[in-house]
């Protein structure tokens, strides 16, 4: 067994040991306080670590068969995020085969890209040749009638679910010297950071929140639990440097800067929701919401994440 897959495996021991207590937590909540179910804190904080744990293996195991592994679970959730998106958009019947190109065109073509290791054509096929592809296809049709929202909304769809959503994948075509074999840790200090800043933003302000951020967006957010959160989660971050290419000071330097953007992400799809009058983006993960909501704050944190690291660390 390498290094690598040991750091992984030790990794999800210690994930699988704080859902375990997590989950005794939970159990302990239920039977003093909602015995009957009627609690609907507790019983919503339940079905998180129930989704949790069905989360974690599926990452796990994917982690563990390597790269295809990795690339295959986020091409799919670029698919199911990308399903749950379109819902709310205002397309119409002439955006039909603008849609089927980017479910069966676009997303297959980037993560092949992605695959093959092509950073000059991957890093650019998206916003420039998808996005002056979807206009095309749709104006051929001949439906004029808020034709500018229709596309700006399948683009938008297209560079959140798609393009920012493979970045995280393409964590594993960067070449770190002295790294070797070893990417796929940059995916899991990615995922676990930013993840466990949604947590801890939630737990510090169920404890201390008083002072609501954006009232209007997310009514959840407050001063106390933001700044707990991202402190805690930076902090976790720099402890976390053995399993990446950074020093303790660089890996929580990367963590303030990937749970910032995770937290402003969570913002900004927070505005879209409200603007279509909808709480949550689908119900596939129980006590979560849909699949959006889940991976909003990593969807932000990726792309940026990737490029510092390709820039002061890779020779790619």
């Amino acid at each position: 067994m390498n290094d690598a897959r040991s750091d992984l495996i030790t990794l999800v021991l210690g994930i699988f040991a704080v859902l375990i207590f997590a989950s005794l937590v939970g159990y302990v909540l239920h039977r003093r306080l909602s015995p009957d179910g009627s609690n609907s804190a507790v019983e919503n904080l339940n079905a998180r670590i129930k989704a949790w744990w069905i989360m974690v293996i599926f990452i796990g195991v994917a982690f563990l068969a390597g790269r295809a592994g990795v690339v295959i679970l986020f091409a799919f959730c670029s698919f199911a995020a990308l399903r749950e998106f379109i819902t709310l958009t205002n397309t119409k019947r002439a955006d039909h085969w603008a849609l089927a190109s980017a479910f069966f065109v676009v997303l297959p073509i980037q993560y092949y890209l992605l695959w093959a290791e092509e950073y000059g054509i991957y890093s650019i096929f998206v916003p420039v040749y998808a996005f002056l592809l979807m206009p095309i296809i749709s104006v051929l049709r001949g439906d004029t009638e808020r034709f500018l929202i229709r596309i700006a909304e399948v683009q938008w769809a297209l560079m959140i679910c798609v393009f920012c959503a493979s970045h995280v994948p393409a964590l594993l075509t960067l070449n770190i010297p002295g790294y070797e074999d070893r990417n796929v840790l940059l995916i899991a200090f990615l995922v676990i950071v930013v993840q466990l800043s949604d947590v801890l933003q939630y737990v510090w302000g169920k404890l201390f929140g008083r002072t609501k951020i954006a009232p209007k967006l997310s009514p959840s957010k407050t001063v106390e639990g933001f700044a707990g959160g991202v402190a805690s989660a930076t902090l976790i971050g720099a402890s976390l440097w053995w399993i990446t290419p950074f020093t303790p000071l660089q890996a929580g330097l990367l963590s303030l800067v990937i749970t910032l953007m995770g937290f402003f992400g969570g913002l900004v799809m927070s505005a879209i929701k409200r603007d279509r009058g909808v709480k949550d983006w689908g119900n596939l993960i129980e006590g979560h919401g849909g699949l959006i909501d889940r991976l909003d704050s990593v969807v932000f944190s990726a792309p940026i994440f990737f490029h510092l690291v390709r820039y002061w660390w890779s020779l790619t």
